[in-house]
Order: structure tokens, then C-alpha cells, then sequence
């Protein structure tokens, strides 16, 4: 039997600083750095009720289609929930903001369709527990969309991001790991891994640690009929 995990306190992460700091870079991001397509890619023929895993601002919500009929968006961070929160006011599909970490996620087992992860992963602080957890959400058979920051394919960088993430890089970007292999956690937390993409962040100049992206859809794998299997 699955049990629900216990809610957390309610600021359990605080980050005011950061939090300032990426409700101004995400925008920007959006509007020059391509990502408001990425997160509209990622959101494409959503339907049914979504569980977004660390909303932040709330940048999603006005490219959730229609055919939703309800997102519960998670967020720890108080200042980013409260923007999150006007963003719900706006959005063209029902939005409830609530507190609560990706580890230990308030809401009943099974209670999905889809579950939205976007650039959220490399920041949570325990990725299996976090991968677990959204599993146990979702109903069988549903989706878990991603848009992550990822380990690079090249040395080099890569071993930039191993670096950058044992000293600074987390302390300045509210958690943020960018050398993990995101999809083969996936892979490894039991979902099946569909098809997914890499790209750069952004896709000309400069390539920073968290400059390699990866978008794409896993599904928890639906229940066997084993009685009609044996038969």
C-alpha cells in the first residue's frame, strides 16, 4: 500500500535573496532567452488534472492548454510563491499554489495525470526521493514532463559543472546542481523514458554550467493485470 507523505513546514526552504534574483533572470530568460517556447513545447496536449514540482514564479502557468482542468503547483520558497501566486490569478486554467518540497509532496497517491518538472530537479536536494515521490502521485500510466538542467556531453564542460557544483554555484542559485545526469535519474526512479531532447541555454555565446538542457516525457509505468496475464 502507498502511504502519502507527511506535509512539510512551510518554509522549509527560504532563499529570499535567490528567490529576488530569479523572479528578474527568469523573465528575462523568457522573453530573450527562448525559454517561454521551451516551456510552452513542454506543456503541448497537457490534459486532466497536473502537479507542477517547484513552480517558482509561476512562468508556466499561461502556457498550460485549455484541455487541463486543474494544476496544483508546489512551491517551498514563500517569496516565490506569492508571485507564483499572482500568476495563478491570471492563468487561463484553474491554479491552487501551494507549499510543500518536491521530497515530501502534499497530496494523495494516484491523484494525477501529468507532472511538470521544470527546472526544478537540479535544485531538490534528495533526486531519488524527489523522483519517488512524483511516482507516487501520478496515476499509472501518466506523464511526467521535463525541462531540466543537465550533465554536458562534452568533458570539459562537465567537469566545469562537477566543480562549479562542489563550491559556489549552489550557494548563489538557490540549490542548483548542474551536473546531474537527469534522464538517467529518471530511468533509474522506475519511469519509463520516452523521447527527449538536448539543447543550450542559451544557444549562442557563452556556455555556462547550466547552459545544457534536456526536455522531454517519461510515463509511470501503468499496473499489470497479472490475473489476466496468468489466464
Amino acid at each position: 500500500m502507498r502511504r502519502r507523505s507527511s506535509p512539510v513546514p512551510r518554509d522549509a526552504v527560504h532563499h529570499p535573496v535567490f528567490a529576488r534574483f530569479y523572479a528578474r533572470l527568469s523573465v528575462t530568460a523568457d522573453l530573450k532567452g527562448g525559454v517561454a517556447a521551451r516551456r510552452r513545447e513542454l506543456l503541448s496536449g497537457l490534459s486532466g488534472r497536473v502537479i507542477e514540482i517547484g513552480a517558482g514564479n509561476g512562468l508556466n502557468f499561461a502556457h498550460y492548454p485549455g484541455a487541463v482542468s486543474e494544476v496544483v503547483a508546489i512551491e517551498p520558497e514563500r517569496g516565490l510563491r506569492q508571485l507564483a501566486a499572482g500568476a495563478a490569478f491570471r492563468a487561463e486554467v484553474p491554479v491552487d499554489v501551494v507549499p510543500g518540497t518536491a521530497e515530501a509532496l502534499p497530496v494523495k497517491s494516484e491523484a494525477f495525470d501529468a507532472a511538470v518538472a521544470s527546472l526544478v530537479l537540479c535544485t531538490v536536494r534528495d533526486l531519488p526521493r524527489a523522483l519517488a515521490e512524483i511516482e507516487r502521485v501520478l496515476r499509472p500510466g501518466g506523464e511526467l514532463r521535463f525541462f531540466e538542467h543537465t550533465v554536458a556531453p562534452g568533458r570539459a564542460l562537465a567537469t566545469v559543472q562537477r566543480a562549479a557544483d562542489r563550491t559556489l554555484w549552489p550557494l548563489l542559485f538557490g540549490g542548483c546542481h548542474t551536473a546531474r545526469d537527469t534522464p538517467a535519474a529518471i530511468e533509474e526512479a522506475g519511469f519509463e523514458l520516452g523521447v527527449y531532447r538536448s539543447f543550450r541555454i542559451p544557444e549562442k555565446g557563452v556556455r555556462l554550467p547550466s547552459s545544457p538542457c534536456v526536455l522531454g516525457v517519461a510515463r509511470r509505468p501503468a499496473v499489470v493485470d497479472r490475473s489476466a496475464a496468468a489466464s
